[in-house]
């Protein structure tokens, strides 16, 4: 059926959701959503129907305005004929709705039979709700009799009642009972849809609801951001804030972006605050890490590689208008020239002063301040620090100058190929001429002097900004310097120092934060 969405608080028109199946609405807490979702239930009228866990599981007096299971069973239990109807909670009710149908269904069965109709024993709704949760449990059994539902488990323990079974256990049972018992066509209402529910369950548990009820719409309020994702058909719905007086929301529909997911959309808007997005993964990579710690006021999302944290950024800000939120990247600055340099921080991509995460953790500001905190003379172990840096990187200088000279000449080569040509002939007549207008020679020996200029001036900084090493952090001999066996226990330090806001926090900050040009 046509859904129409509540009232905009910009007065926009209100969206008509026209025959979706998996409606999913999502929000911070305080957002509004719970009203929001009171107000489509409103506007559905009799048509919905409302499905709660809490409801489920607890005793909830307040009588609800929409079909339910606790509005069914206040009306069965008026004429009850087989079973006792004493039920606090809307499981129990749902235990003696299933088991009085299961009763009428047998009962038919029998007038059938003793009238010599040939007719099949039916297939109870029970008999569909034991099917599916034994699916999700396979170790339980559910065994019938004497107007009793009891529980087993392959432990070999005796039988157990409903109430005995664990939040989860319920859940699915309740889930799957109330779902059958909506009416045709309805347009279900279910709160929180994975409460109590380990998550290697829910997705495949709601599919086969779903399934069970071709019929009906599925309107899905959750905190979880990823439940939205795990829906083949689904639309989601984002609600910001509420305007109680005016009875209005300002709420947007999730659109997957051509190159952003909608799970990575709603968990950053989720967080409410700016994201960062940096590179590497958030276990086993330096970055996420110690951003995290860095710039605690963002939220910082690893991407992988430093392209996709260029195209994300890019991406997430050409949909502002949609999440309000600022977002910015960070990535190594590798060999880069200033010109790259300064046109990735004007599209919002944060590149430090130094070749990679490792030197961040060789500023002068860092290793004096974990030197300090180890009861360390600081500046005379940044000082044998960085003599061991100077002469690795005099060491290397050849290799390092042509490692920058490759990384120019690849640069330049990718623009000419870019450029438009005529024909043919003309694109190879340019790449013919293409060795002596870029010179690779030339900039080799300009970096090798520029090299060298560090070298003999020991600027430590200047060659941080260009020396790429992976080995620096061993053979610096930063750790044992610190007091550390190996370099691994120097990350950790410098992430406890962070983490725990020891005094030397301030320092590490300052130090890394000016690695940006953030003064701040």
């Amino acid at each position: 059926m046509d859904i129409i969405l509540p009232k905009r608080t910009d007065g926009a028109p209100s969206e008509v959701l026209n025959g979706k199946r998996q409606i999913t609405v999502v929000g911070a807490n305080g957002a509004g959503k719970t009203r929001f979702v009171n107000k489509m239930m409103q506007d559905v009228g009799e048509n919905a129907f409302h499905i709660s866990a809490l409801d489920a599981l607890f005793v909830n007096k307040k009588q609800s305005e929409y079909n339910s299971i606790s509005s069914i069973f206040n009306g069965v239990s008026q004429s009850a004929q087989f079973v006792k109807p004493l039920a606090e909670t809307e499981f129990e009710m749902l235990l003696y709705l299933l088991l009085t149908d299961e009763m009428k269904d047998l009962f038919a069965y029998k007038f059938e039979r003793m009238e010599g109709e040939r007719t099949e024993m039916p297939q109870t709704k029970i008999d569909l709700v034991i099917k599916l949760w034994k699916e999700v449990f396979p170790k339980n059994n559910v065994l019938r009799g004497s107007g009793k539902i009891r529980f087993s488990n392959d432990s070999g323990n005796d039988t157990f009642k409903p109430l005995m079974l664990s939040h989860g256990e319920k859940a699915v049972f309740f889930y799957i009972g109330a779902s059958l018992y909506a009416p045709k066509g309805s347009v279900v209402f279910v709160d929180s849809p994975t409460m109590f529910l380990h998550r290697s369950i829910t997705q495949s548990l709601w599919t086969a609801i779903e399934d069970l009820r071709p019929d009906c719409t599925f309107v899905y309020q959750t905190h979880d951001l990823e439940f939205p994702t795990s829906r083949a058909d689904n639309i989601t719905i984002w609600v910001r804030s509420c305007d109680i007086a005016a009875g209005s929301w300002d709420y947007e529909i999730v659109r997957p972006h051509e190159t952003l997911s909608e799970q990575l959309i709603l968990s950053i808007i989720g967080s409410r605050k700016s994201v960062l997005f940096v590179e590497g993964d958030d276990s086993h990579s330096i970055d996420y890490k110690l951003y995290s710690l860095i710039f605690p006021e963002y939220t910082v999302k690893p991407m992988g590689s430093c392209n996709k944290v260029i195209e994300t950024v890019r991406s997430f800000n050409d949909i502002q208008s949609f999440h309000h939120l600022d977002s910015y990247g960070i990535v190594d600055r590798d060999r880069r020239t200033d010109q790259e340099v300064k046109y990735l921080r004007n599209k919002k991509i944060l590149v430090p002063n130094v070749a990679e995460i490792e030197n961040i953790l060789m500023l002068e500001g860092v290793i004096r301040a974990v030197a300090r905190r180890r009861g360390k003379n600081d500046m005379q172990v940044f000082q044998r620090v960085r003599a061991n840096v100077v002469r690795m990187f005099k060491s290397d200088l050849r290799q390092q100058a042509l490692l920058h000279t490759r990384h120019f000449v690849k640069r330049r080569i990718e623009m000419v190929v870019d450029r438009r040509f005529k024909n043919i002939g003309e694109m190879e007549n340019h790449i013919l001429e293409l060795l002596d207008e870029v010179k690779p020679r030339a900039v080799y020996e300009q970096h090798c002097r520029d090299f060298n200029g560090y070298v003999h001036g020991s600027s430590y900084h200047d060659i941080l900004r260009v020396y790429n090493q992976k080995a620096m952090l061993i053979d610096s001999e930063v750790a044992p310097l610190c007091g550390f066996t190996k370099k691994e226990d120097y990350i950790k330090a410098v992430l406890s120092i962070l983490r725990n806001n020891r005094q030397e926090a301030a320092e590490i900050r300052k130090a890394i934060k000016n690695c940006f040009g953030l003064s701040k």
